[in-house]
């Protein structure tokens, strides 16, 4: 029996219970090396039989062939699980790797995403700007047309004008013919000719008996009527019984007898250019409400000294709500103001700030953004003309009006020009006033109040006076303050002013219509005032 099959029945020997063996080794007679094992049963006293031995060897060999089955599934079992342990080191290993690659990879298409979406908002921007810089070509070309259509209507009705001056000019001319004498007249045929008739006589022998004012489409009409006494002609008639008086009316231009406000009363132009003093202001009349919390706060204007393309009709309007103000909407026409409906929008080059911008003389006057400079932008160019810094002037909340909103620098307009309210460190807080030059913002004069700054809601400037208002929300404030510049004094005043909608951001004079402009809690309102005779 071979060494393992011993070693093998020493085991199982020992399984069964033996706890004593013996293995001897020694050469049998033929010189061959023989190995003995021997193993004491533990439940046998005595040896078996024959047969018995040989079916305990085989019950032993069927145990040994069981045991090594499962020693050899024991063995697969291990191997899988060393596989598996394998396996699962080899994924931890490499798992945050994997995942390293993954988040890179999704980072990857992100990006390319995001460098997609990038193109295209530039080329959605390079096409909105195209279509804007169309849309002012097309603008500009509408009012080259519409100007020249105006033009040639000009000189439509001037020609025709002239036509009907020529033709009431000329008189009847006498023709001697004596077949056409009136028996003991001593005139020529064309008596007899013009018997029923007036002749046609020159305009200036007729005399105004009356004049009416009517509007049409827009344009104010003076219908004169003139009533022609007698026509006495060259002749020098001594029967005239055949003269008739005739109404006629004629429709003459009263651009120069009437002007026309921008919401279509008319008004006289008499005391139109009077400056005095503020005595009244009239209830706040409502024109548009802004749309969204960015109107809240605003200025809207017009031009006092309109430049071509714009009219005395033209509004500008800018909500400043929002940290990078640069939308300027402008309205050509009144209507197109009321209904909310802009003919063109202005982004300025550089952010404004507050609610003291201006429009004069065709160009935009605004404070930058946080910080002491004043910018001239000129609209119909859409260029910055000039840039100037005020020395010393707070800004960014340092002496705003009372309602705060970075109100340190507010610009104005009157009958004189172009001014500039603000305060520096130097006066402490006071007003300082300063007139300056429209065309390259130098300051021409400097006055300085002794009105506190934060101490009123608003100010606005009138024939060279300073005007303040006492309260931003009070349902019934009042013009509490007045500065004349032209004698350096100043003065209380207590005209009654009303905050309809109680958070009123700005007040600004415009000269040429005579009232006041303001911006009260998303509203944008009016007032008539009155002046006192200087």
């Amino acid at each position: 029996m071979p060494a393992v099959q011993l070693l093998l029945l020493a085991c199982l020997a020992w399984e069964v219970g033996a706890r004593t063996a013996q293995l001897r080794k020694a050469n049998d007679r033929s010189g061959r090396c023989q190995y003995t094992f021997s193993v004491a049963s533990p439940s046998e006293s005595s040896c078996p039989e024959e047969g018995q031995a040989v079916s305990a060897i085989q019950d032993l060999q069927r145990d040994s062939s069981t045991q090594r089955a499962d020693l050899e599934s024991i063995k697969a079992r291990l191997s899988s699980l060393e596989g598996l342990v394998h396996q699962l080191t080899s994924d931890q290993a490499a798992g945050p790797l994997e995942t390293q690659e993954g988040l890179q990879r999704e980072l990857d298409t992100l990006r390319r995403e995001r460098d997609q979406l990038e193109t295209q908002t530039r080329e959605l921007e390079t096409a909105y700007s195209n279509l804007l810089r169309d849309k002012s070509a097309l603008e500009e070309e509408k009012r080259r047309l519409g100007a020249e259509k105006e033009d040639l209507a000009r000189r439509l009705e001037s020609s025709s004008q002239e036509v009907a001056r020529l033709r009431r000019d000329q008189c009847p001319q006498a023709h001697s013919s004596s077949q056409d004498m009136l028996p003991g007249s001593r005139e020529g045929p064309s008596l007899r000719r013009h018997i029923g008739r007036p002749p046609r006589c020159p305009a200036h022998l007729g005399t105004r008996a009356g004049s009416q004012v009517i509007s049409r489409g827009g344009e104010l009409i003076e219908r004169v009527s003139k009533s022609r006494g007698p026509c006495i002609s060259r002749w020098n008639l001594e029967n005239v019984e055949f003269q008739e008086l005739k109404s006629e009316l004629t429709e003459v231009r009263a651009s120069g007898r009437l002007k026309e406000s921008p919401s279509g009363v008319p008004r006289s132009e008499e005391g139109d250019a009077g400056c005095g003093e503020l005595v009244w202001v009239g209830e706040p009349l409502t024109l548009r409400t802004a749309e969204t919390i960015t109107g809240k706060y605003g200025v809207w204007m017009r031009d006092p000294q309109p430049a071509h393309p714009s009219t005395r009709e033209t509004t500008w309007r800018i909500d400043t709500v929002g940290p990078d103000i640069r939308q300027v909407f402008e309205y050509e026409l009144l209507s197109q103001f009321l209904r909310g409906y802009p003919s063109k929008v202005h982004v300025l080059p550089r952010p404004l700030e507050s609610t003291g911008a201006v429009v004069y003389a065709g160009s935009l006057y605004f404070q930058a953004a946080e910080s002491r400079t004043v910018v001239r932008y000129e609209l119909n160019t859409e260029t910055v003309r000039a840039e100037k810094e005020l020395p010393g002037a707070g800004y960014h909340g340092q002496f705003p009006y009372s309602w705060g909103g970075y109100t340190d620098i507010d610009l104005a307009v009157d009958e004189t020009g172009l001014w500039v309210i603000y305060s520096t460190e130097e006066a402490k807080g006071a007003i300082v006033l300063s007139k300056l030059n429209p065309e390259n913002l130098e300051l021409e004069q400097t006055w300085e109040t002794n009105i506190r700054k934060q101490s009123v809601a608003n100010a606005f400037i009138i024939c060279g006076t300073l005007y303040t208002v006492s309260s931003y929300s009070s349902p019934d404030a009042t013009v509490n303050f007045a500065y004349d510049t032209g004698t350096g004094s100043s003065k209380a005043l207590a005209v009654p002013f009303k905050n309809r909608y109680k958070y009123s951001s700005m007040i600004d004079y415009n000269p040429l219509e005579k009232k006041l402009f303001a911006w009260d809690n998303f509203n944008m309102v009016t007032y008539d005032i009155k002046l006192s005779k200087m």
